[in-house]
């Protein structure tokens, strides 16, 4: 029987506010696009926050993800009728990702999924393309499309990297990759041989002759990087002040950590499509197959950070499928303490950091001696500097893994959730990282670091042990000891004076503390 696809209802979830811009009066209704839709799965993705389907799960091969838990041929092929019906064309299907990748006009796109497209322009002059209120899909595609991304691309993330601004005094300290994971304790005969980190970038880049330099000045062989184009982003090199401080504190740290890595950067478009296909490329890659991916780029979650929930749900299900496939995941917290960059007098916490499918990074400032350390409190300076990020999330609940963590309820609802971060390392600025940035030397910090940093120390933990880490949350609370506990220093940042205190056991500023690497791989094994 021919579909009709004339009668459309609101996809759930899709809804977008009025992007904080300028409207511009014009748009180019012949003007080419692309959309991404997310698919249902075939059957229900594994649920690793059950205790007992996390116990006597073995982590699935990417033939038999596909196999089990892709999209359904006959759900590709419903959506590819609507495609023809509407006059899209079909760019890519993907069962195994459970996306597709749609290409038309402007026109087309609003009319296939009744919405009002608008060019905008910020406040920085860079103009996008946005929309608000939701998006429709025809009924017989109702239960099958879980997301439509593309129509709207307004910035999703700001990257998690503070620079020092100030000349270096007594009171600051830089560190090099290779000290912190001696300070740190990380497994001393491990250097990532075998292992491949994955990267997500969604701005800046790199050169080799900086990676060369650094690594020099570290006496170590550079890493072997390789830079992967999604969805038009590249890498593209343009001054220190740019993202291209993230990209090289990402891939300085993490290959200062794990020097024999294969270190894979996936540029991306700052946008939720593009963000979100980089995560799936790297999570569903059969080339490089990376078993640990770090994500130092994120904002608020939930309308305040721009995000829809048909988007948080997405990216969420792709960090599930990770956990299925047994990659880890870490993600920076943040770098403006409990209010994480929105000015509403509500506490925030950052996604993808809040997924309970990642590991959470927050940061902390580090004083020592000798490689020794000394004193170690919650990054938070005062002075302007930024403050870890950390809180209790409004949209997922509190994980069982957490359950015994003594996780505080949400300042905002009185009501439970998933607490950030899980962990915490050096971050400060003034207890920062050296790092080389287009033919510069200078002082980083930011959660940003701690979570190639942690991707670092993985690799290195997964060569130690001969098989991935994986999903290591559960592990990581059955045995808080494996963390040195910070109790010292707060992350208050909102004008009302909201947000978390550190104290003894896990706390929303620090969580369980800093890992002892050696400690950590152990409890892995």
């Amino acid at each position: 029987m021919k579909m009709q696809f004339s009668k459309h209802s609101v996809l759930k979830g899709s809804e977008r506010p009025a992007p904080q811009a300028k409207k511009l009066e014009k748009i180019d209704k012949k003007e080419l696009m692309n959309v991404t839709v997310k698919l249902r799965a075939k059957k229900a993705l594994p649920d690793l926050l059950n205790p007992e389907v996390y116990k006597n799960f073995t982590p699935l091969t990417h033939e038999d993800f596909a196999k089990e838990y892709g999209a359904a041929g006959s759900d590709i092929n419903l959506v590819t009728s609507f495609a023809h019906h509407v006059g899209l064309s079909i760019v890519r299907s993907e069962p195994h990702k459970r996306t597709m990748e749609l290409r038309g006009t402007v026109k087309q796109m609003e009319d296939a999924f009744k919405v009002d497209l608008a060019n905008y322009k910020s406040d920085k002059g860079k103009t996008f393309r946005g929309r608000e209120g939701a998006i429709s899909i025809p009924n017989e595609l109702a239960g099958i499309v879980e997301g439509i991304f593309g129509l709207d691309t307004r910035v999703i993330a700001t990257p998690k990297f503070r620079m020092l601004k100030k000349k270096k005094t007594n009171g600051t300290v830089s560190y090099f990759p290779t000290d912190i994971s001696k300070i740190y304790n990380f497994p001393a005969n491990a250097t990532g041989k075998s292992q491949n980190i994955a990267i997500i970038e969604l701005g800046g880049g790199y050169t080799t002759s900086d990676l060369a330099s650094y690594f020099s000045d570290m006496k170590l062989n550079p890493p072997n990087v390789v830079a992967v184009s999604v969805d038009g982003g590249s890498n593209s090199p343009s001054n220190p002040n740019s993202a291209d401080g993230e990209v090289m504190l990402d891939i300085e740290v993490a290959g200062g950590i794990a020097p024999d890595a294969n270190i894979v950067v996936y540029f991306a478009l700052n946008n939720n499509k593009a963000f979100l296909d980089a995560i799936n490329e790297a999570i569903q890659s059969t080339s490089f197959q990376p078993a640990v991916i770090s994500i130092s780029w994120g904002s608020a979650e939930g309308p305040a950070g721009g995000w829809s929930t048909s988007a948080l749900n997405a990216f969420n299900e792709a960090f599930q499928s990770a956990a299925a496939l047994g990659i880890t995941v870490c993600a920076a917290a943040g770098d403006d303490g409990s209010e994480d960059n929105v000015n509403d007098r509500k506490v925030h916490v950052d996604f993808p950091a809040s997924s309970p499918y990642v590991l959470a990074c927050g940061g902390t400032f580090l004083s020592t001696n000798n490689d020794v350390v000394t004193n170690e409190v919650v990054w938070h300076d005062s002075n302007g500097g930024g403050a870890t990020g950390g809180g209790v999330s409004d949209v997922f609940g509190l994980p069982s893994y957490q359950s015994n963590a003594g996780v505080d309820v949400s300042l905002n609802t009185g009501k439970p959730g998933r607490g950030v971060p899980d962990l915490a390392g050096d971050a400060d600025p003034n207890s920062g990282y050296t790092i080389q940035v287009d033919g510069q030397t200078m002082t980083i910090g930011g959660t940003s670091a701690v979570a190639p940093m942690m991707a670092g120390l993985i690799a290195r933990i997964n060569q130690n042990n001969g098989k991935p880490a994986g999903f290591i949350n559960p592990k990581l609370y059955a045995d808080p000891s494996v963390c040195r506990d910070i109790t010292q220093g707060d992350n208050i940042t909102t004008h009302n004076k909201k947000g978390y205190t550190a104290r003894p056991g896990w706390d929303a500023c620090s969580g369980n503390g800093v890992p002892d690497g050696t400690k950590l791989m152990e409890a892995l094994s």
